[in-house]
């Protein structure tokens, strides 16, 4: 029998209860972030967590639509190790279309559907301070390391909370690009993934969920593991069953859980209403990683 909205919105009370007055930090990433049912779902589900209590914290992404404008500006598109190579001309880029046409658009989005939503870069307030990253390349001879340059990338040295904390007691839902500050005023380009574990970490969030384009964590018969806590996830890295881009996400994921997060859920953001669907429902839709 098909459940009624009823028996839904029953199903859903506890969880609502349970989650109520919890921070949730987001990252907002992949297809969910082009398709336009599903931006709009996004922002409908962000705007309902607030609405009935909860605190969400949206960190997110914009690969594809960096590389869209240095496309279109005469710009190549390098990586390095997985990384964006950010000379000073790539880093201009990616603070204009993240900072700014990424985030307010999606701030535009969840204030369309009710919500209060400020847009941030990580720059705003010092939210978000950071260091040069060091890429250290061990080749097949004997020597020392090759230091691998990977130009204006950072990594995270610490998060403002504060600014974080009094904009969602005040009503608004934070929406932050990740752009960093460095201690002589430089500006780094970082891992969306990464600030959304130091975000959560830092803010101690009840959970940090990374919205993905698959289903979450698989086994080695390609069958979604639904729980796993963070010592057999590291075992799977280890026997090469998680591998590829899910790697810096478990690894995040761990680290966030030792930084004092409850729960950390890996889900695919291309199924509609996927954050309803993971928090409100009794199954769930992807993988939750416990400490």
């Amino acid at each position: 029998m098909t459940p009624s909205v009823a028996d839904i919105l029953i199903e859903a009370l506890p969880y609502i209860r349970y989650f109520s007055g919890m921070t949730i930090v987001v990252k907002y990433g992949g297809h969910a972030m082009v398709d336009e049912t599903l931006k709009d779902d996004f922002a409908r589900d962000i705007t309902l967590m607030k609405l009935i209590g909860l605190h969400p914290v949206v960190v997110h992404g914009g690969g594809p639509q960096i590389n869209s404008v240095m496309e279109k500006m005469g710009i190549s598109v390098k990586f390095v190790r997985g990384m964006r190579f950010t000379d000073s001309e790539t880093m201009d880029v990616v603070e204009m279309v993240l900072g700014g046409k990424v985030n307010k658009a999606i701030v535009a989005q969840i204030n369309r559907q009710g919500g209060k939503a400020v847009g941030l870069s990580g720059k705003d307030g010092n939210l978000i301070m950071a260091d040069k990253l060091q890429l250290l390349h061990q080749g097949e001879g004997a020597g020392a390391p090759e230091i691998i340059d990977p130009g204006l990338v950072g990594t995270v040295t610490n998060i403002n909370t504060e600014l974080i904390v009094t904009l969602s007691q005040k009503g608004f839902i934070p929406v932050i690009a990740p752009v960093g500050a460095g201690t002589s005023g430089e500006t780094y380009n970082i891992n969306a993934d990464l600030v959304a574990a130091k975000v959560a970490g830092a803010l101690s969030s009840g959970r940090l969920i990374y919205l993905t384009d698959v289903d979450g964590i698989l086994d080695s018969c390609k069958e979604l593991v639904t729980s796993i806590n963070a010592v057999a996830a590291k075992r799977m890295i280890e026997n090469n069953t998680i591998s590829g881009g899910m790697i810096p996400k478990v690894e995040y994921a761990i680290a966030a859980l030792e930084k004092g997060v409850d729960k950390v859920q890996i889900i695919n953001g291309t199924r509609r209403h996927a954050l309803l669907l993971e928090l409100f429902t009794n199954q769930g839709i992807g993988t939750q990683v416990t400490g």
